[in-house]
This record gives structure tokens, sequence and C-alpha cells, in this order.
């Protein structure tokens, strides 16, 4: 893939990387990126357990200013936002751990795809922001579910009616970012977070994740009942593991 692509794939061991490209446009999505990002979803998913992680960062200094408003409309505009939600909804659903890695802007619809990961690790540089209501837009991509589950109902509002910007510390503060380091330790920070989680069972880490996208809004009683129901047991491949002592079998004799 070369380097004009909107959105740059790199593999190194289990972890692929996606890099929004247009850094002249602050990586604002068009429907050219918006193409190139959904086909790398489609073809990670497609192989299986090949990738362990991802990540998902832009280019320039900057995460995403959100959509391209130079670009016109399509012309089936409502199919195409609808494509755009189902894209971002694939990459929740993904069985593999998504760490977005952000710095410098994310807007509106760049934070709704940061929102889309499981993890945001913001660089100090960061400035997140939902700028909607300036536009007279309302979200399409799933914010107004995903904000309020992230950071609780009374800060999502505060951030979509005032369309204000909020630095990575306050993030982190809020619970929208997971952590905010210096610009300058931000690649290691998402890198040690990697190992952190591939060192555990990658079958573990995609029922985890599972289980609590789908039991998200259930009663406590139905989801303790999902999680019996539903639940995948071991991981197969882990049972020559050696296990710590205190969780080893005692074998004895009948009464």
């Amino acid at each position: 893939m070369t380097d004009a692509s909107p959105v740059l794939r790199e593999d190194t061991g289990d972890v692929a990387t996606l890099t929004l490209n247009r850094p002249e446009a602050r990586n604002a999505v068009n429907r050219a990126l918006f193409r190139a990002f959904r086909g790398h979803i489609r073809d990670i998913a497609a192989g299986g357990d090949a990738i362990g992680l991802i990540v998902i960062r832009g280019a320039g200094g900057h995460f995403c200013a959100g959509h391209d408003l130079k670009e016109p409309p399509h012309a089936d505009a409502l199919g195409w936002l609808r494509q755009e939600m189902l894209a971002l909804e694939s990459l929740t659903l993904l069985r593999q751990p998504v760490i977005a890695c952000v710095q410098g802007t994310c807007y509106t619809g760049g934070l709704e795809m940061a929102l889309a990961a499981d993890f945001i690790v913001a660089g100090q540089s960061a400035r997140f922001a939902d700028t909607h209501g300036k536009w007279g837009l309302v979200p399409g991509w799933g914010l107004s579910q995903r904000l309020p589950r992230r950071v609780g109902q009374a800060k999502a509002l505060e951030m979509m009616l005032t369309c204000q910007p909020y630095t990575g510390e306050q993030a982190a503060a809020m619970g929208l970012a997971n952590m905010c380091v210096p610009d300058a330790e931000l690649g290691d920070a998402v890198a040690r977070l990697a190992e952190t989680i591939l060192a555990n069972s990658r079958h573990s880490n995609a029922e985890n994740k599972r289980l609590i996208y789908e039991t998200d809004g259930m009663s406590l009683p139905a989801g303790i009942n999902h999680e019996l129901m539903r639940n995948a047991g071991f991981d197969p491949g882990q049972q020559d593991r050696k296990k710590p002592l205190g969780t080893r079998a005692v074998k004895t004799e009948p009464s």
C-alpha cells in the first residue's frame, strides 16, 4: 500500500496499526478515507485470529477532525450515513481489542471514531470536542449512545451542548480517555498497553469484550444469566499452561 492511500495499515507482530492519512486536512473523513477504513476492518475480521490487537491513529500530529464538510453530500445521504455507522459498529464488534491513539484534534466524527474503540490513550496535545451543534448537525455514528456510556449523561450533555474542547488531561479525568501521557511518550504507552493485553488469552480477551457489549443496558439479573448461558468456556489453547500453585487441582481418594 502506498503512502497516497487515505488509510495506511502496518502489521507489527500481532498488532495492526491503521493510520488515517489525510494530514493536510487533519485527517477529516471523506468517502475515500471511509471506504479504505471499512475495507481494513473487513480484512481484519476475515483474518480471524491472525491479528491480536488493533491501534488506530492519525498522521501529521492529529487524530481526526471529523467529517470533511467540504465534500459534497452523497446522493443517498441517509443510506451512506447508515453505512458509516455500521462500519464503526463493526469496529467495536471485532473480537480483537482496539486502541485509539489520540493526539491533536479529535473532534465530532473523529470523537465518534475514537469512541468506537475499546481504549483511548491520549497525548497531552489531544483536544476532544463534539461540534455537531456548531454546524446545526446531530450525531449519526453513535456519539449520543457511546459518549454517555463512557463519561455519564451529565458530562456527555455538557460536551454536546457547549461544543467546547477538552484537553487530554480532562479527558482522562472524566473517563473519556483511559490515560493521558506526554506526546513524546504516547507511542510507548500504547505499545506497553498492547503488550499487557496480548500477554493474556486472546480467547478470554475476546469473550470478555463480547460479554461487556452484549449485556450493556441489561438489568443485573439478566446480565448475570446472559453471562452464564452465553459463556464460551475455557480457552482450549490454554489447557496445558502451567497453573499457579493455588489453582492446581488436588487429587483425593474417595471416602
